[in-house]
């Protein structure tokens, strides 16, 4: 029997029974019963619902994840929920039927109904949305399209994801602009400290600052739009990593005031594995150079970033029902369900001899992802000790100055799941 109460959520809404719950079990219908936990949670404030265990069973069972492995690496690659995968599947089928009509005359007519709705989730133009693989594709679409000269210079932290930090690398040695690295010290709660890291490091010939929105190591939210505006006063251009902020937390990607903007949708978007999307504020297109070769590198259309050549249709349209299990969760619930979530298993372990936390508690500094370290243990240990002993996948960081085992709930995470988490760093710990 589950420890945890379920009986609040019950009492509020008033139209389950406890019979009608476990009957739900047995039903194949359990999208009809997710309708239902929907509307009976209307009246329910996102905080309180964050900690229903009854609503979020229902939202649990879209996910079709394995019962042998406690995922707890969602940062990494999120699960898509069922109706995302048949969705993906059924294309598939479809585009094999007869591959070049199928995909080029049938399927990629979905795209530019897709690119507005993700426009209206993101709060952008339709007309600054291209659709890609994946956050590294879409800034280094960005990195290697702007035209820096040599002497230029880029800011830069870093604690920023490697792929980028090899893409500004790779153009200082290729065209001698010049990389100034920051260096966080994180976790961080303090605003001023963290523009200032960015602001300090600005001179006359900074043209860009690189700002990762999420620090994928630990969580750590960083404060884009005052970095941006700074950066803006002086004539630098933004350009933001949010492959882990995107459909995680409540922004629009317009409150950021960043120029460009890249998000994996596989992650907190719940899309298909292999789908991403790039955002290039209007009046900056005409001047970023395509990745890829495109009839007219130098167009102010969007779509010139999506010369790709045959790539997967079934995939792209398939983050259209993405879209629809986001909206149908909402975001401010989501956020506070996954902050809830985060916090939960941290509290517990905080006080543990040697638990060193290295993720915020605050909402304004952190939501999802939450990163451990164990003094004179290597994250490694842990890592290894979690899955050998109780099936729990998550990961070690050790990068610059970050070490420890990042931990990542997803929505469809039960508190079973996180008290087994807590009772493997207590044993870990006492070992």
């Amino acid at each position: 029997m589950n420890p945890h109460d379920r009986r609040r959520f019950l009492k509020k809404v008033g139209t389950f029974s406890a019979a009608a719950i476990f009957s739900s079990l047995a039903k194949p219908a359990w999208s009809r019963n997710l309708e239902k936990a929907l509307k009976d949670a209307e009246g329910i404030a996102p905080d309180e619902l964050a900690t229903e265990e009854d609503f979020w069973y229902y939202i649990q069972q879209s996910f079709t994840v394995s019962p042998g492995i406690i995922n707890l690496n969602n940062g990494g690659v999120s699960p898509a929920p069922k109706t995302v995968q048949d969705a993906m599947k059924r294309y598939y089928d479809f585009s094999n039927e007869a591959p070049s009509y199928f995909m080029w005359r049938i399927l990629d007519q979905g795209r530019e109904p897709l690119r507005k709705n993700l426009a209206n989730t993101a709060g952008c133009s339709p007309e600054e949305i291209a659709m890609n693989r994946n956050s590294s594709e879409g800034l280094e679409t960005v990195i290697f399209g702007l035209p820096l000269k040599a002497g230029d210079e880029v800011v830069a932290a870093k604690q920023d994801y490697p792929n980028m930090i090899n893409a500004y690398k790779q153009r200082e040695i290729r065209d001698g602009i010049k990389v100034v690295w920051i260096n966080l010290e994180l976790p961080s709660e303090d605003e001023n400290y963290l523009v200032s890291q960015y602001v300090n490091a600005f001179t006359p010939k900074t043209k860009v600052v690189h700002i990762t929105h999420i620090i994928n190591w630990d969580g750590q939210i960083i404060p884009v739009k005052k970095i941006a505006d700074e950066a803006h006063r002086r004539g630098i251009e933004v350009v933001v990593d949010g492959a882990h902020s995107f459909a995680h937390f409540d922004f629009k990607i317009n409150d950021l005031h960043c120029d460009y903007f890249a998000s994996s949708l596989h992650k907190w978007l719940f899309a298909p594995i292999g789908s991403g999307m790039l955002y290039v504020k209007k009046d900056r297109i005409k001047n970023l150079y395509p990745l890829f070769a495109a009839g007219d590198p130098k167009s102010d259309d969007i779509r010139k970033f999506e010369a790709l050549g045959t790539r997967p249709f079934f995939i792209e349209q398939a983050i259209g029902k993405a879209l629809e299990f986001h909206e149908m969760i909402g975001i401010e619930r989501k956020q506070k369900r996954l902050h809830y979530l985060k916090n939960y298993w941290m509290e517990k372990v905080k006080s543990l001899p040697k638990v060193k936390l290295n993720t915020s508690l605050d909402p304004r500094w952190g939501c999802a992802i939450g990163n451990i370290g164990i003094e004179g243990k290597k994250p490694g240990e842990l890592d290894s000790f979690l899955f050998d002993k109780y099936k729990i996948h998550t990961v070690g960081i050790e990068w610059e100055n970050i070490h420890g085992v990042r931990i990542t709930p997803g929505v469809y995470t039960t508190l079973d799941n996180l008290d087994r988490l807590v009772e493997g760093i207590t044993k870990f710990v006492q070992s």
